[in-house]
């Protein structure tokens, strides 16, 4: 009887320290933080208003956040020429009123539609980094397609030019181990949120088990986690922050109510649809 239970201990002591082991972020030679902490708040895909002349991801919007001092998260993905461009959604339908994916455009064929019908267009990373021009600093959320890192490999060539503070997030771990293997002093987050209780029901339970749960982060050794703030008490998710003293950044904030709720469980803060009362 003794046997067992010494047994039964030692299987679950084991699966307790795999288990950390997974979520384990990097722990060594991490990028300097610092200077992400100078703009607390991060203005979701620009300083936006999808129903005015600044809708979400425009040049606009990015110079309204510039303006305001916000730091910036934005997205970014390829078009059918491969140009690197912002954008959200892998489909226009809900933002440019059209049907098709954005990768099914070359840019010249995308500058035909509108953002939100605005007189916005679908900008390049390229234009909105010469925007930028290092006034604030950013978050570059890469959108991949599956297994397909093509676009952070196309996209970095312009971001390894860029003279201001930036770091990279992705949902897709690939984004990071990408970085890991080719760009190990950029910053790095792994994006995540308890996926089981989405309605996004793509991949199996089980993969999304793991991502909700960040058991690929011994792969791609995150610098921060950015997590749905309202899936803030995730264990993972407080065990990278408490015992890993990994950066924890909270999306997507949409009150000052949410936002004073949260001060205590995160670190960095992205924000949408109002205006925050400080920094």
């Amino acid at each position: 009887m003794k046997t067992a239970i010494v047994v039964i201990i030692s299987i679950l002591l084991a699966c307790v320290v795999l288990y950390l082991l997974l979520i384990m972020p990097r722990m060594y030679k991490r990028p300097d933080k610092k200077p992400f902490f100078e703009g607390i708040l991060y203005a979701h895909r620009g300083l936006h208003d999808n129903a005015s002349e600044a809708p979400e991801n425009s040049m606009a919007a990015f110079e309204k956040a510039i303006e305001a001092g916000y730091g910036i998260e934005l997205d970014v993905q390829l078009t059918k020429d491969k140009i690197p461009v912002i954008f959200h959604d892998f489909t226009l339908q809900r933002v440019c009123g059209v049907e098709g994916k954005v990768a099914e455009y070359t840019y010249e064929e995308l500058q035909q539609f509108s953002l939100c019908g605005s007189e916005q267009k679908i900008p390049k990373l390229a234009d909105f980094l010469q925007l930028a021009d290092g006034r604030v600093p950013l978050i570059i959320e890469y959108k991949l397609p599956a297994m397909q890192t093509e676009v952070c490999a196309i996209a970095d060539k312009l971001l390894a030019e860029y003279k201001g503070v930036y770091c990279i997030e992705s949902f897709n771990p690939l984004a990071l181990f990408w970085y890991r293997r080719n760009r190990k002093e950029i910053m790095r987050g792994q994006l995540a949120m308890n996926f089981l209780k989405s309605e996004e029901k793509e991949y199996s339970p089980l993969l999304y088990f793991a991502l909700g749960h960040l058991l690929f982060n011994f792969l791609t050794k995150p610098d921060f986690i950015a997590y749905n703030h309202g899936d803030y008490k995730g264990v993972s998710r407080r065990l990278c922050r408490h015992l890993y003293r990994c950066t924890a950044v909270a999306w997507t904030i949409r009150s000052e109510a949410e936002l004073g709720a949260r001060k205590q469980d995160f670190d960095l803060f992205i924000f949408d649809s109002f205006v925050p009362n400080d920094r």
